[in-house]
């Protein structure tokens, strides 16, 4: 579903002779919870040049639909202060590309005046201006204003409204899990990154499978392509996607490439490709090819349906204090919950945007979302799929691992611990590499009922957007199997 989210800031961002003014919509503070127009940072960021570059970067995403190129608007940016850093977070219109731009205490001096997460306005003039910074002189940045703006009759803010898919905001939850799955699998130099990403052909990954799907595998001091998966390799459909990263390698000090472990003949994957920039961090995480958003990987589903979770979510978001890196160990120990639930309470703290995942820290961090939590909440239509199912009682077990789920066509399944395999065509397409079906969540659902009302919990409104987003075969089919 696509609708509009409203804006409200109480003047432009801008680029003046006073610095980089940041303008804050709606967010969440920790000192002040909820709030309209939100403070966090005041003065200098001491390396201008790859910040500017990089926080352009991050627009060019928000409004690049790489699969079927078409005009977007422009989405702002999400900002979260964590205290030692700000983190800058966008989605690309299609879903399938999350940047991030994390600029890092040793690239901040100023006073943090506040811990939490808020929207910025990019606009088209500072776009252009930022275009503009150049050398290495300080800049001076305001994320938010102290001050009262004057306001006349006519309104005091400036007011944008943003088409913003539900299946944008629910890729926030999916990267955050898929990520946490990811492992260093190369680290260039910044010259054999330039030479790497400025080497790249211009097209691959416009189809689905066949010469489009490359690979990157370590080759020496650098990496090298390949039509085919192998140990160490990471997945790379599509080159044009890394487009954001080119401006940026006068900056850069490394290239770092992560991603899930592979072998001989392993479908498409995720990964994600981090420039080291001085005193800041820019990633981009891709999806597996650049017909599929995020929203539909559906690596969530497993942990949402699991018992107890709703519950232990509250215990771990009661503890997570807006810290720029999350303790999962702590985190078990405060709320008394073993590692693998807490694990699925992030999970679960991620659909509603609460946590994101730092690949060069492996750790979890804190931010929430400045959206309507019931548009945030209203997602997932695998899981809703699911729950239709053992409502009409269309689950029969013949042993405690096996089940028939009575639909149009039956569908056998087996759990096997935490795997689990369907005759369905979603899952012989996928091999549980997006996620559970709709037919082994509603299994799994039914042998527990505790699982039942968790699953309750979550409201899986359907999508019903299916032009404008690139995964919106993949959920219907998900719907239809």
């Amino acid at each position: 579903m696509t609708s509009a989210q409203a804006f409200q800031y109480v003047q432009p961002s801008a680029l003046t002779g006073a610095g980089l003014g940041l303008s804050t919509s709606g967010g969440t503070t920790a000192s002040g919870g909820r709030t309209d127009h939100p403070h966090f940072f005041s003065g200098l960021l001491t390396r201008a040049a790859p910040a500017a570059a990089g926080l352009l970067g991050l627009a060019d995403v928000a409004r690049t639909r790489y699969h079927r190129p078409q005009p977007t608007g422009l989405r702002d940016p999400v900002v979260t202060c964590n205290g030692d850093r700000l983190r800058m977070e966008s989605f690309s219109a299609c879903g399938g590309v999350y940047a991030r731009l994390d600029v890092l205490q040793d690239a901040l001096d100023g006073e943090v005046v506040d811990l939490g997460t808020t929207n910025v306005d990019v606009n088209g003039p500072l776009r252009e201006a930022l275009a503009r910074v150049g050398g290495d002189e300080p800049l001076h940045l305001a994320v938010g204003t102290g001050e009262l703006v004057v306001t006349t009759l006519d309104g005091a803010t400036v007011e944008k409204k943003v088409p913003l898919p539900d299946r944008w905001l629910r890729g926030f939850a999916e990267v955050q899990v898929i990520a946490s799955g990811f492992d260093p699998r190369a680290e260039l130099t910044a010259a054999e990154a330039v030479r790497f990403l400025r080497g790249l052909p211009s097209d691959s990954g416009n189809r689905r499978s066949g010469p489009g799907m490359l690979w990157a595998a370590p080759a020496g001091r650098t990496l090298r392509l390949t039509p085919r998966p192998g140990p160490g390799a990471v997945c790379l459909a599509g080159t044009h996607r890394l487009a954001t990263l080119l401006p940026l390698l006068r900056f850069a000090r490394a290239l770092r490439v992560y991603g899930p472990p592979v072998a001989a003949g392993a479908p498409p994957t995720a990964s994600a490709w981090e420039l080291e920039l001085p005193g800041m961090r820019y990633v981009l995480t891709l999806s597996p090819e650049t017909s599929r958003g995020f929203s539909g990987e559906g690596a969530v589903l497993g942990d949402l349906a699991a018992d107890e979770t709703a519950a232990d979510a509250d215990l771990v978001g009661a503890l997570l204090a807006f810290e720029p890196r999350l303790d999962a160990d702590l985190l078990a120990s405060g709320a008394g919950l073993t590692p693998a639930r807490t694990h699925a309470a992030l999970t679960q703290l991620g659909t509603s945007g609460r946590v994101g995942y730092d690949l060069a820290e492996a750790a979890h961090f804190h931010r929430e979302l400045p959206y309507d939590p019931k548009r945030v909440a209203a997602m997932n239509p695998r899981l809703r799929a699911a729950r239709a199912l053992v409502d009409a009682g269309a689950v029969r077990f013949e042993s405690p691992d096996l089940a028939r789920v009575m639909t149009d066509e039956t569908r056998l399944v087996r759990l096997d611990g935490d795997r689990a395999t369907c005759t369905c065509p979603w899952w012989l397409d996928n091999r549980g590499g997006r996620g559970p079906c709709k037919h082994v969540l509603a299994v799994r659902i039914a042998r527990d009922p505790a699982e039942a009302a968790i699953a309750s919990d979550v409201d899986t409104a359907p999508d019903v957007d299916t032009a404008s987003d690139v995964d919106a075969a993949s959920e219907a089919l998900g719907e239809q199997v």
